[in-house]
């Protein structure tokens, strides 16, 4: 037998392994193969039986003077990797630990002279979520305060650009960016979240995961036809035409809030449904729970 070969099913690259006559050996890999010297030495010693009962016998068989072993790990599936998702903590290792930080969230937000918080837009496409964000941003910087938007399309070329639209993924891009705004808060920014978020029971988990308090949900109180008739970025039309499958409004639902802390009513006056109008309504709500003091 010319060489003994051993595959696993992670990819190598390269190794270093001391030769059987005392020198030393690079031995390039390839196809997932450890290719080990033989020499008269494994000829002339007798083989090596393990007796163990909780070991398992390993059989070798020529094939082109070659014999391969094959690792048996188990594969990462996208079907673990959903459970891992929706089990969460549950599947969460016992050695991982949370780590105090020496600085709390107080200190932070007396450094600032502003307490953190979510502020959570949500409405159907075109609606108006991202222009009342900036506007909202924009106002708050203008008082000195320190803000951040987590805009739905933006976040998804980067952080999210792995999920689809499906409805698993969007429960899950929901998910992340709820994680996400809860530790811009934790750090005593007002994080901004503005995304469609069709679904009570995904915007009640990010809810959840804040004090009682700090997460203020927005609704974009604007009905279909007026949505529909911005269209901004053509959706509706493609919608419409079934080229788009589950789309928010058309053929999937959007679940309006029950009890959100801020309502913008679209009423079709200009002055008070202008984007700069609406973030002074944010605003106020803000300043009368006192988020906008250290």
């Amino acid at each position: 037998m010319e060489g003994l070969a051993i595959r696993a099913s992670r990819p190598s690259i390269i190794c270093s392994l001391p030769g059987l006559d005392g020198g030393s050996q690079r031995l390039p890999l390839s196809d997932g193969f450890l290719r080990l010297p033989t020499s008269s030495y494994a000829a002339d010693k007798p083989k090596l039986v393990a007796k163990s009962a909780s070991l398992h016998p390993i059989s070798a068989v020529n094939v082109s003077a070659q014999a391969s072993l094959t690792a048996d790990f188990p594969a990462l599936s996208e079907t673990n990797v959903k459970e891992e998702r929706i089990n969460g903590d549950k599947n969460k290792p016992e050695n991982i630990v949370w780590h105090e930080s020496s600085i709390c969230r107080c200190d932070r937000q007396q450094l600032l002279q502003q307490k953190g918080c979510v502020i959570w837009i949500t409405g159907l496409s075109g609606s108006g979520k991202s222009t009342v964000a900036c506007a909202l941003s924009k106002a708050l910087f203008e008082r000195g305060k320190l803000t951040y938007t987590l805009d739905g399309d933006n976040v998804r070329h980067g952080l999210n650009r792995d999920l689809t639209f499906k409805a698993e993924d969007r429960t899950e891009n929901i998910r992340r960016i709820g994680e996400v705004a809860k530790l811009f808060a934790d750090v005593g920014v007002i994080c901004i979240a503005s995304l469609i978020s069709p679904y009570r029971r995904d915007r009640d988990e990010c809810r959840s995961l804040l004090p009682e308090g700090d997460f203020v949900e927005v609704f974009m109180d604007v009905p279909l036809s007026v949505c529909e008739s911005r269209d901004p970025k053509g959706l509706y039309k493609l919608a419409r035409a079934g080229k788009i499958k589950g789309f928010t409004g058309i053929d999937d639902p959007y679940e309006a809030p029950l009890n959100c802390e801020v309502v913008l009513k679209h009423t079709g006056d200009d002055d008070s449904c202008s984007p700069r109008q609406m973030a002074e309504h944010i605003i106020s709500y803000l300043q009368n729970k006192g988020y906008l003091e250290g």
